[in-house]
């Protein structure tokens, strides 16, 4: 007999939600963990922590900038150790949360190292190095993603840092120097910006946010330089040299040309993530997994009987949504149910300001793919809610197909996006047609307004203005 129905190693947004589904679904279930919390990178060093700096950031810098403007008078001032601080409460007791969905759905956790060890075998090494041996009818592997690494910037966590280390600096920089223009860059980029920090994004290619729609790229950009962000792309790092005071960082043009260098208090370094698959005996036990790491999957099953994969570790978006959806799905072919996710479906969320929010097709792969479609686009300029709360920049762009009028593909910018993507998330699963989104009665005076105005604008009948 097994210990376990089910052990999962990794207990970030992949592993406990997988672990707690299989509680719910009465499968005995254990969690191996090897950090002091759960919720793993993305709760404890990731996507939480940096949305409560890029919230508070974001007050602070409307209490400078703003306020005035509204009537409201006021001097601020920042105190960093309690920024920090109230970050730190908010994840603490979001960890502990896990830990009572852990009791009341009775999975156990098991603190330590995971390794797959044989057929249906996991060994746990603890903290004090003890080994224990468990055994499960099915492993699942979520054990996530790390922060990529760039040859000749050595990461040391007090110039140098990656993401983890962004969101602990002791101090605002004079200036930071920001290694990559994708999600990560930018966010904690603008964090540090809004505190006071002058900020210079290096990126390797000719454009910000590689895969986003590239109008939306281009607003972003626009956006992030009029707030005071400066970007140098088409533009490798070939070496850093941290002193004690700064960094020294060689760049040089991707074309060919002149090398520089460049001068920061702090390098952030973000170019991006890769699979943690470190020690997991992986080989030994035959997974399979690609040139870069990633384990492969047919619906979550490895090539090795009895192991799964899902999150970060296997291909499609590094995103924490993704991976619980998988999760859920995943276990649930475990337990003899019809698991599915929809990858047409999965939106993407950048929070700066503005924020940006995505779903679907781009217009430059609907292009590629030679479908006929049509666009519906409207701007917060002429949104009621967003012009008297001061936030005109950005739209809603909507693609449908030119024929069925199904929604292929949402693209937004400007204000609160990210809790309004989720509308047309519903809307697509359903396969819904851009009228049925045009025809649906949306509340007066809301920016969610905006994302009826471009459905009604696919057929080019917008009515506000």
């Amino acid at each position: 007999m097994a210990d376990y129905d089910v052990v999962i190693i990794g207990g970030g947004p992949g592993g406990y939600n997988g672990a707690i589904r299989a509680g719910q679904l009465g499968l005995k279930v254990a969690c191996v963990e090897k950090s002091e919390r759960l919720g793993g990178t993305c709760l404890n060093v990731g996507c939480i922590p940096s949305k409560s700096l890029l919230h508070a950031s974001e007050l602070f810098e409307m209490a400078v900038k703003d306020f005035a403007g509204f009537g409201i008078e006021v001097t601020p001032s920042l105190n960093l150790p309690t920024m920090m601080k109230q970050k730190s409460d908010s994840v603490g007791q979001l960890t502990k949360g896990i830990e009572f969905l852990f009791k009341k759905n009775k999975v156990d956790w098991i603190k330590g190292a995971g390794r797959l060890a044989g057929q249906g075998r996991v060994e746990v090494t603890g903290a004090d190095g003890a080994k224990t041996m468990i055994e499960a009818r099915a492993v699942v592997i979520a054990s996530g993603s790390r922060s990529a690494p760039l040859t000749g910037v050595e990461v040391d966590q007090r110039r140098i840092v990656d993401s983890t280390g962004a969101l602990e600096l002791p101090e605002v920089p004079g200036s930071l120097i920001v290694i990559g223009a994708g999600v990560i860059g930018l966010e904690l980029g603008s964090v540090w910006r809004r505190l006071g920090a002058k900020v210079t994004v290096v990126e390797f290619l000719d454009r910000i946010t590689p895969g986003l729609d590239q109008e939306t790229a281009k607003v972003l950009q626009r956006a992030l330089t009029r707030q005071g962000m400066s970007f140098k792309l088409a533009s490798k790092v070939t070496g850093a040299t941290a002193r004690s005071d700064g960094v020294d960082l060689a760049v040089e043009p991707v074309a060919g040309g002149a090398a520089q260098t460049l001068n920061a208090d702090y390098v952030l370094l973000a170019i991006g993530r890769q699979p943690y698959t470190d020690d997991l005996g992986l080989e030994s036990a035959g997974v399979a997994t690609d040139a870069r790491g990633y384990i492969q999957t047919d619906h979550f099953r490895t090539n090795v009987p009895g192991v799964y994969a899902i999150g970060d570790v296997t291909h499609g978006p590094m995103l924490a949504h993704k991976a619980e959806d998988e999760a859920v799905a995943c276990i649930e072919i475990i337990a003899g149910r019809a698991g599915h996710v929809n990858y047409d479906v999965i939106p993407n969320v950048i929070y700066t300001f503005p924020e940006v929010a995505t779903v679907g097709k781009t217009e430059e792969e609907l292009k590629a793919a030679g479908v006929d479609y049509k666009v519906g686009k409207f701007p917060f300029t002429a949104n009621s809610r967003a012009k008297v709360n001061h936030e005109g920049d950005g739209f809603v762009k909507v693609l449908a197909d030119a024929k069925t009028d199904q929604v292929l593909g949402v693209h937004m910018i400007g204000p609160a996006v990210s809790e309004m993507i989720g509308e047309y998330c519903v809307a697509m699963e359903f396969s819904a047609a851009s009228e049925d989104v045009a025809r649906t009665c949306h509340p007066h005076p809301t920016r969610s307004e905006a994302l009826r105005q471009a459905a009604m604008g696919v057929e080019g009948w917008t009515m506000q203005a």
